[in-house]
C-alpha cells in the first residue's frame, strides 16, 4: 500500500493543538509576522473556533475585542473589520502558495463567514506509469511475426500522434501562460510602479503592512498662520480643545485684527506641496482603499492608537507631532522671532546642536517609529518651508536615496531611523537634498 504525503504527516483527524499550530506558522511567517493587528485578528477568530467552539463570530463582536470600536458601534458605516478579514484571506492564500505549499493541513475564512475552517489537503495518488507483467512471454513464430509487426508499427504511429499532438498543446498552454502573465505582469507595474523598485518596495512595505489602515494627516495651514501673525504657540491640548480661539478672542485686539482671526480661524487651509505629497503617498494603494487622508483638524486621538500614522508638517502647523517629539533627536523649530531651525538633541561627535536656516539652505527631518500601542508605526514629514517638504517626499520614494541610505545604515533591512536632510532650493522647486545627519533604531523592532 502507497502512504500519501499527507497520510504521512498526519495519521488522524486533526485536533485543535495540531490546528493551532499551524495558526501560529502561519503568524510568525513572512506575510504576517510584521502585522501585529492582522495577527492579532487571526489568533482572535482561532481561539472563538478551536478553543472556545463559537461558530457563530460576528464582525461588531471582531470590531469590539480587536479593533476598539465601542459596544454596539455601526458596521455598516465601518468596515474596519471587513477589509481586514479580506487582507487577512489574501496572506493566508500567499503563505499556502509560498512557506506553507508542503503543509498537510491547510486553513480558510471562507467568504461572509469570520470562522476559519481546516482541512485536509487532498490525497496525492502515486501511479505507476508501466502497467505489471504477468505469466510467461509469448513466442514469436513465423506465423506471427508480420501480425506483431503490424501491430507494433500502428502503436508506435498511434504514440507518435499522441505526442505531437501533447507537445502542441503544451507550447500552446505555455504561450498563452506567457502572454497573460506578461499581461498582468505589465498592468501591475503600471499601477504599483514602486513595487518593481527594491528600497522603495521594503520601505513601504514595511510601512503599510504594520497595520491594515493608513492614515496621512495633513497640516492645518490656518493654525499655523495664527501663531506666525501673532507671534505665539499654542500647545496641541488647546489646539486638541479649541480653546486657543478663545484666548485669541480675550486679547485685545484691533477690530480689523479680530475680524481676521475669527476669518482664519474657521478657515480650513492646506498647503500646496503636502497636498501633492499626500497624492502620491495615496498612489501606492490605488485599489485597496487602506490609505486614508485626514486634515489635523479633523484627526481623532485614538487612531494614533490603531492606525499607521504618517504626519506632514512641522509642529507649527501640524500640532499632532507633539505626541511623538518627545522620542524624537531631531525637532524642527518655529521661533517667535520667525526663525527657524533644527534641535538635535544628542549631538553625535561632530555635529552641532543647532542647524539653523540661512539663505538656500532648507531642513527637514523624516522620522520612522512605531505608534505607542507597538501594533502600527509612525512617519513624521518635518520639513522648515515646502520646498524641504517636497524634499522629504522625494527622498521617501526615491530608489536612489533610499538604497544609497540604506547603504549608510548597513542593514539587512530599513530598521526605525531618523534622517536629517539639507536642502537647497529655488522658490518653489527642491534642487538637491544631502543627508546632514541619521539615526538609526533597530531594538526598537
Amino acid at each position: 500500500m502507497v502512504m500519501t504525503t499527507a497520510t504521512q504527516r498526519i495519521n488522524r483527524v486533526p485536533g485543535p493543538d495540531v490546528n493551532w499550530a499551524l495558526l501560529e506558522r502561519i503568524a510568525a511567517s513572512a506575510h504576517l509576522k510584521r502585522a501585529a493587528r492582522l495577527q492579532e485578528l487571526l489568533f482572535y477568530i482561532g481561539k472563538c473556533s478551536i478553543k472556545d467552539g463559537n461558530d457563530k463570530i460576528t464582525e461588531q463582536r471582531i470590531g469590539v475585542d480587536v479593533f476598539g470600536r465601542p459596544e454596539g458601534y455601526d458596521t455598516s458605516a465601518d468596515n474596519i473589520v471587513r477589509s481586514s478579514v479580506s487582507e487577512l484571506r489574501k496572506r493566508i492564500e500567499a503563505y499556502f502558495e509560498s512557506e506553507g505549499r508542503d503543509e498537510p493541513l491547510v486553513v480558510e475564512i471562507p467568504r461572509w463567514t469570520y470562522v476559519p475552517v481546516f482541512t485536509l489537503r487532498p490525497d496525492r495518488k502515486e501511479i505507476s506509469s508501466e502497467p505489471p507483467v504477468t505469466g510467461a512471454l509469448p513466442v514469436i513464430t513465423e506465423d506471427n511475426r508480420s501480425a506483431l509487426e503490424s501491430a507494433h508499427v500502428s502503436r508506435s504511429r498511434g504514440r507518435t500522434l499522441v505526442s505531437w499532438i501533447a507537445t502542441c498543446l503544451i507550447v500552446v498552454l505555455a504561450g498563452s501562460t506567457l502572454f497573460f502573465w506578461s499581461r498582468y505582469r505589465a498592468l501591475n507595474q503600471s499601477m504599483y510602479p514602486w513595487k518593481y523598485e527594491p528600497s522603495v518596495a521594503e520601505l513601504w512595505n514595511q510601512i503599510l503592512d504594520a497595520s491594515p489602515e493608513t492614515d496621512v494627516v495633513l497640516a492645518d495651514a490656518s493654525f499655523g498662520m495664527i501663531q506666525d501673525i501673532n507671534r505665539r504657540s499654542f500647545t496641541f491640548n488647546e489646539y486638541l480643545n479649541r480653546s486657543y480661539i478663545s484666548q485669541l478672542q480675550a486679547e485685545k485686539l484691533s477690530p480689523e485684527m479680530r475680524d481676521a482671526f475669527d476669518r482664519i480661524t474657521v478657515w480650513n487651509l492646506g498647503d500646496q506641496d503636502d497636498f501633492k505629497l499626500a497624492k502620491r503617498i495615496l498612489a501606492l494603494d490605488p485599489l485597496g482603499g487602506r490609505i486614508h487622508l485626514y486634515n489635523a483638524r479633523a484627526y481623532l486621538p485614538d487612531l494614533t492608537q490603531r492606525d499607521n500614522v504618517i504626519l506632514v508638517g512641522a509642529k507649527i502647523s501640524n500640532p499632532w507631532d507633539d505626541l511623538f517629539e518627545g522620542h524624537m533627536n531631531f525637532v524642527v523649530r518655529f521661533n517667535n522671532d520667525r526663525s527657524i531651525e533644527v534641535l538635535n538633541r544628542a549631538p553625535s561627535a561632530g555635529e552641532p546642536q543647532i542647524y539653523k536656516q540661512s539663505g538656500p539652505s532648507e531642513y527637514c527631518v523624516v522620522a520612522y517609529m512605531p505608534n505607542p500601542s507597538h501594533n502600527g508605526v509612525v512617519l513624521i514629514v518635518e520639513g522648515s518651508s515646502a520646498e524641504a517638504t517636497e524634499a522629504a517626499g522625494n527622498f521617501l520614494l526615491s530608489e536612489v536615496q533610499l538604497s544609497n541610505f540604506k547603504r549608510t545604515l548597513r542593514t539587512g533591512e530599513f530598521p526605525f531611523f531618523e534622517v536629517l536632510l539639507k536642502v537647497s532650493s529655488v522658490p518653489g522647486t527642491p534642487l538637491t537634498a544631502n543627508v546632514e545627519a541619521y539615526r538609526a533604531y533597530p531594538n526598537l523592532r
